[in-house]
């Protein structure tokens, strides 16, 4: 099993960071997209990955540059399918009107590309699931149970905990810590977790930038978290501000005054193999 970090940017455009975005990779053929940030087409792609290997897409809250780009994954998943095959998406509530409303926009593009290709015949087939925490629900052959999160006033928001073989993968969206996240935790191999830098963040002289401080776990929050809830790897993403790779081992620093265990970081693409720590 395989985490790769497709997308570590936040809603600051960043020229070599795409929107927030994680694929889970079970096998070469079996892949799970978490979040459809900006450019996550692209970086599958830089992944060695197709939307025709997804055996779903899991959404954690519908703050815009988390879902900027499910459009996109879901007219490539169309025009590249070679007969009706459903695109799956769970979300929390909220997430059919959602998928409601982008199918209504993409309208004209499949009446067009209908009308163009003759074996084109069916419209993009989605099938989705909304979901509250303590639901438990299979995704390919992986059991994925859901756990709220604590993203006010975004709200619902859900964090998903993976179970495929002998590995176990937490992986939060935008939250702050809470009982969910904890239990979503829990001894789990890998625990995913977007991150501000509270310490820089508190330095510029901008009130709408420090509101973000509200709703999204520090560094020293997540390794808090990871420590108190034994995981293995603590993987931080989405990180504000995007360090350079010279400022790495700072952030990591930071991150192991609590928590002893392993901490990744890096830039889109980073790819982690659970196998690894066997």
């Amino acid at each position: 099993m395989k985490i790769v970090l497709l997308g570590t940017g936040s809603p600051i455009p960043d020229p070599n960071r795409a929107g927030p975005s994680t694929l889970l990779k079970v096998g070469d053929l079996e892949h799970v997209l978490v979040d459809a940030g900006r450019g996550c087409i692209m970086r599958m792609a830089g992944a060695g990955s197709l939307p025709g290997f997804l055996a779903g897409i899991l959404v954690t809250h519908l703050h815009s540059d988390h879902v900027t780009d499910l459009n996109d994954v879901i007219t490539t998943y169309w025009i590249m399918s070679q007969a009706p095959t459903p695109l799956r998406i769970w979300g929390p509530v909220g997430i059919a009107d959602f998928v409601r409303h982008t199918m209504a926009a993409l309208a004209p593009d499949i009446g067009y590309r209908i009308a163009h290709h003759k074996d084109l015949t069916w419209e993009p087939m989605v099938e989705v699931v909304e979901l509250e925490p303590g639901d438990r629900f299979e995704v390919g052959t992986s059991t994925v149970s859901v756990h709220r999160t604590a993203h006010e006033p975004v709200e619902p928001s859900i964090g998903y905990r993976f179970e495929h073989g002998d590995y176990v993968v937490a992986l939060a969206g935008d939250t702050i810590p809470c009982a969910g996240v904890d239990e979503m935790c829990g001894g789990a191999d890998a625990y995913v977790q977007t991150v501000v830098r509270d310490d820089l963040v508190k330095q510029i002289p901008n009130q709408r930038f420090n509101d973000i401080l509200d709703y999204h776990s520090s560094v020293v929050d997540a390794a808090q978290t990871a420590a108190r809830t034994r995981v293995g790897r603590l993987v931080l993403t989405h990180m504000v501000p995007a360090p350079r790779p010279d400022q790495y081992p700072e952030w990591v620093s930071m991150a192991a005054q609590h928590f002893d265990g392993e901490i990744i970081i890096g830039d889109d693409l980073t790819t982690i193999d659970l196998v690894e720590r066997d």
